[in-house]
């Protein structure tokens, strides 16, 4: 046994598939969320300065991002405070944007497999980056994985990037100069290219397209979020309407044990 054991760790080391988990492909899906962690954490620097013009105080600016943890939730709240609406309207829009990671919850909870207490971490870090990552692999560990690493990246980060906005404040000057504002957006699409792009992505391009044409239409008419939550329902009444091809897997495959 201790012979079986020792050979286990070289090949480990060695990038060899041991009970089914590649750990060359491991160390890959690591790098991936570090990467996407980092370009949207340092974006946390625009909402602090943002935040604070907007007249919330630092802890203020703090508890929102610890607690909320939803970028574009968080920047509808301190946009409507700092145009002068009242609380109640910054909190109906935030919650409208939030409302997408609900929709996240049915494709995630399976992957994970989490009760108690963890289900609950879980359900904090369910945000675009962490679904992204986690759906893109081929397996359920590195799906676990990617989805561990880049919330828990992008939420250190994140608030970390906040503060140091929240307290530099007018220092920094406009962040987006620095092109912050596009880093995120740029890691995200990096994520969902392949499933565009890729042999099997016909319905994907359709589904985007009829998307942004339904989001568009509807900015200059709704309240901020609504587009993003029609065009959502859009791409969900495509995907019930459409059949699954045979070579296009619904989920991951599980390939090995889970740590």
């Amino acid at each position: 046994m201790r012979s079986v054991r020792k050979g286990c760790a070289r090949a480990r080391w060695a990038g060899v598939r041991v009970g089914g988990v590649g750990f060359d492909g491991r160390r890959a899906v690591v790098r991936t969320s570090i990467s996407v962690a980092l370009a949207t954490g340092l974006y946390g620097v625009s909402f602090g300065a943002l935040s604070v013009v907007a007249g919330l105080s630092t802890a203020q600016t703090m508890a929102l991002s610890l607690l909320m943890f939803s970028g574009g939730s968080q920047f509808a709240f301190i946009g409507v405070l700092g145009a002068g609406g009242a609380a109640g309207a910054a909190i109906a829009t935030a919650g409208l944007l939030g409302a997408r990671n609900g929709l996240y919850g049915p494709q995630v909870a399976p992957l994970l497999g989490v009760r108690g207490g963890r289900r609950l971490l879980a359900a904090q870090l369910t945000i675009d980056e962490s679904t992204a990552v986690a759906t893109a692999q081929s397996d359920v560990a590195d799906a676990r994985a990617g989805f561990w690493w880049t919330g828990a990246g992008v939420f250190v980060l994140w608030n970390a990037f906040t503060l140091l906005g929240a307290v530099l404040g007018d220092a920094l000057g406009d962040p987006r100069r620095y092109g912050l504002d596009a880093a995120a957006a740029a890691a995200f699409l990096a994520l969902v290219w392949p499933r565009v792009s890729g042999p099997t992505g016909a319905v994907a391009r359709l589904v985007a397209g009829g998307a942004v044409l339904v989001a568009l239409a509807l900015t200059p008419f709704t309240p901020a979020g609504v587009p993003v939550l029609v065009a959502a329902a859009v791409a969900i009444l495509v995907g019930v309407l459409t059949p699954m091809s045979d070579d296009e897997p619904t989920t991951p495959e599980h390939t090995g044990d889970v740590p």
